[in-house]
């Protein structure tokens, strides 16, 4: 029998192999004979059954047409849990051989630079010592991983953890170059004093109503109940179209009563942070016990409508994080799990959206953010290790390394961040 490996220099290049038994199952999931995932993949039903055997393994090109006939991702076939990839899945995802990727990379200047081959990228893949002009020079290795990026059409921070995952005797590829965001500050506090006092109160209570929804979304998801999608959540409920003695007063409207601004002002207040584009208005039809069906005004904070709230209340405007850096809220997480030691955090203090950001397995919506596989669930078993007891969250192998890598960073950039058990972790693993 042929083997399905290609060699350079007799040496494999590194494949993905999928399971037989998820094969089988995948395609009796979509509803697909044999002989039809072959008419789509390509290849003859002989060799859709030797995939089934796993006799064979199928190119990244066919991978990648099987998973789309299947409805699946890649990584349902290969049984790579999204946030557990390495170099080679990313490149085996974007369908390109190591030829295909080497000639691409080629054309970019560190591709030149580090006289890229086949022999040298698949060395690469499978966390071998690369040799050659510039491997030994950081500078240039650490423009890599923004190349792959491009041909592999993911974000760079992807390729960084999958660097470390393939390679994690080495230093992180990507040292972030932390930049001053003096412009974007100044430009919020100029339209902060742009307002005049009136519209100054609505806009820093609009931003401190929406807080306390967002607070009240995480405690539904903490105790498991069905929230909105933030899109529409964080639209506020202003004013009922109805006598204010027959509905009363929405929580916003008593917060600006409670300031002594809520008056028949309110919608001309509301329309000038609207034309200044820091809210955007809304309405829709609520019922109401009372008073039936009534018009009710939302208002919603725009992202610079936010960033002035922030600036008017003397609070350090949101950072982005420079890759392959975390958020401030991420990095809080990370530190969390942290500081909890061996044991790991509770399963449900990270119930909200955390874990599709951060942890191993989990899926966010289609085009969000990949997950980066830093936190994983880990069970714990009975005293007598007869059966699982409950899941507790724990750092993986590479979020451990992320955390060690760019302590000093994170600790730069967001000093109020408690980073007492990453340090405690650094220090035993220096």
């Amino acid at each position: 029998m042929k083997s399905s490996l290609q060699f350079y220099g007799g040496m494999p290049l590194p494949v993905r192999v999928i399971a037989p038994s998820r094969l089988a199952a995948l395609r009796e999931r979509a509803g697909l004979s044999k002989a039809e995932l072959a008419r789509r993949v390509g290849v003859s039903t002989r060799m859709v059954f030797f995939y089934e055997k796993g006799r064979h393994t199928p190119t990244p090109q066919r991978l990648q047409k099987m998973a789309a006939a299947l409805h699946c991702d890649v990584e349902e076939l290969t049984g790579v849990r999204r946030g557990e990839e390495g170099l080679v899945d990313l490149r085996f995802a974007a369908g390109l051989t190591l030829d295909q990727a080497v000639e691409l990379l080629r054309r970019t200047r560190v591709g030149r630079d580090l006289c890229l081959s086949p022999p040298r990228l698949s060395a690469l893949e499978q966390g071998r010592p690369v040799l050659g002009r510039n491997w030994r020079d950081r500078d240039v290795v650490g423009r890599l991983p923004t190349a792959l990026a491009k041909i592999y059409g993911v974000p760079v921070r992807m390729v960084v953890d999958a660097w470390m995952r393939t390679r994690p005797d080495e230093s992180a590829p990507v040292r972030p170059r932390l930049q001053p965001q003096r412009g974007s500050s100044d430009s919020a506090e100029a339209a902060w004093r742009s307002l005049n006092e009136r519209q100054q109160v609505y806009l820093g209570e609009i931003l401190r109503d929406e807080r306390m929804t967002e607070t009240e979304m995480w405690m539904r998801r903490t105790h498991h109940l069905p929230v909105p999608r933030p899109a529409e959540w964080r639209k506020l409920p202003l004013a009922l179209h109805a006598p204010a003695d027959v509905v009363g007063y929405t929580r916003l409207q008593e917060r600006l009563r409670r300031n002594g601004v809520h008056d028949p002002g309110a919608g001309a207040t509301v329309h000038a942070l609207a034309r200044r584009g820091l809210l955007v208005t809304s309405t829709d039809v609520v019922h109401h016990a009372e008073a039936g069906e009534v018009t009710r005004v939302r208002v919603e904070m725009t992202r610079r409508g936010r960033a002035a709230a922030r600036a008017g209340l003397g609070e350090r405007a949101e950072q982005q994080p420079d890759t392959p850096l975390l958020s401030e809220w991420l990095w809080g997480v990370m530190a969390r799990v942290a500081d909890a030691g061996p044991d790991g955090l509770e399963r449900d203090a990270l119930s909200g959206r955390a874990p599709f950001y951060l942890g191993v397995g989990y899926k966010n919506r289609s085009a969000g953010r990949p997950s980066r596989g830093f936190i994983d669930e880990v069970p714990v078993l009975a005293a007598d290790g007869s059966h699982v007891v409950g899941y507790r969250w724990k750092l993986t192998p590479v979020g451990l390394r992320h955390a060690v890598e760019y302590l000093d960073e994170y600790r730069r950039r967001y000093p109020q961040v408690d980073t007492t058990g990453v340090a405690a972790l650094a220090g035993e693993h220096s």
